[in-house]
């Protein structure tokens, strides 16, 4: 009986390390030396695969990384069909370290996330997605831990932990969609918070728009915290997102936003950055317009 076991167990491992997915794909390496470059350069690919890029990040206090982000016309219209929080699709993200290193979201991962039970309906097109940037990027092995696809539909990273659709992702409500964006827009441009706006994807037919913000506040800026976690070669779990959805502005919860981009980060290590879950909302909420408030949310 007990040999049994051991081999029921041993074979359930295997199969969950078989089907697992990873969050980040490697890429083929581009000529190193300056980070900036290396950006130039997957730019470069991205546009000749076709993508459109709507910005590049270099994090503060974090040397030698910087992200790529671009959009892809056809995967933005499956987002805009689900709608709600799967906004937060919109871009691609592709980090880049100055040694010529090159990794990007695997969409099987992130659009299981996303979409949630409409990904089923979606898998073509996400497949589609995938070949087309392994055709511009490469097609290396998976990085940055992994997680069973079952596990992705309604992820959360410990019971009690928050979901992709939490109630505590909204920050605020206005009279308009066109209100709520242009209150985003007017936050992000005169650094509400201590942010800068690294890119902006919107869909106004959807009344859907999400922003990827840059966290430049010292103690909690991204280029420290993603340290203090040692993550930072998965730079493409970056920049953090505000979205507005109709006439609602909200942020993804940190112990959801985070804990989906490093799956592999165990709890010791997130109790580094016990007090970022909070940090993450006073600063979403300044973008958004809401009064400083403390929710006393961590990682506890």
């Amino acid at each position: 009986m007990i040999l049994w076991w051991i081999s029921t167990w041993a074979l359930l491992a295997f199969s969950a390390s078989v089907w697992a997915v990873s969050p980040y794909i490697q890429g083929d390496s581009v000529a190193g030396g300056n980070v900036q470059a290396v950006a130039a350069a997957v730019e470069t690919k991205l546009k000749n695969g076709g993508f459109k890029v709507v910005g590049k990040y270099f994090p503060k206090s974090l040397a030698g990384y910087g992200v790529v982000t671009a959009t892809d016309d056809a995967m933005l219209g499956e987002v805009g069909s689900v709608g709600g929080p799967a906004v937060l699709g919109a871009a691609i993200r592709v980090g880049v370290k100055a040694d010529g290193s090159v990794a990007y979201t695997n969409p099987d991962y992130w659009y299981r996330a996303y979409f949630r039970k409409a990904f089923d309906k979606k898998e073509s097109a996400v497949k589609a997605l995938q070949a087309r940037l392994q055709d511009t990027l490469g097609a290396g092995k998976g990085q940055g831990g992994d997680e069973a696809p079952g596990n992705l539909t309604h992820y959360r990273y410990m019971i009690g932990m928050e979901r992709l659709d939490s109630p505590k992702n909204k920050l605020a409500e206005y009279d308009s969609f066109a209100e709520a964006l242009k209150t985003v827009r007017e936050n992000l441009a005169k650094g509400a918070g201590k942010t800068t706006k690294v890119y902006e994807v919107v869909m106004p037919d959807r009344k859907l728009a999400v922003f990827g913000v840059a966290m430049n506040d010292s103690g909690s800026s991204d280029g420290e915290w993603i340290r203090k976690i040692d993550m930072q070669d998965n730079i493409a779990g970056l920049p953090y997102e505000i979205y507005v959805v109709d006439n609602e502005v909200g942020s993804p919860h940190g112990r959801f936003r985070i804990a989906l981009a490093f799956p592999d980060v165990g709890m010791g290590q997130f109790m580094r950055i016990s007090s970022l879950p909070n940090a993450i909302i006073e600063t979403m909420g300044a973008v958004a317009g809401v009064e400083k408030k403390s929710s006393g949310d961590s990682w506890q």
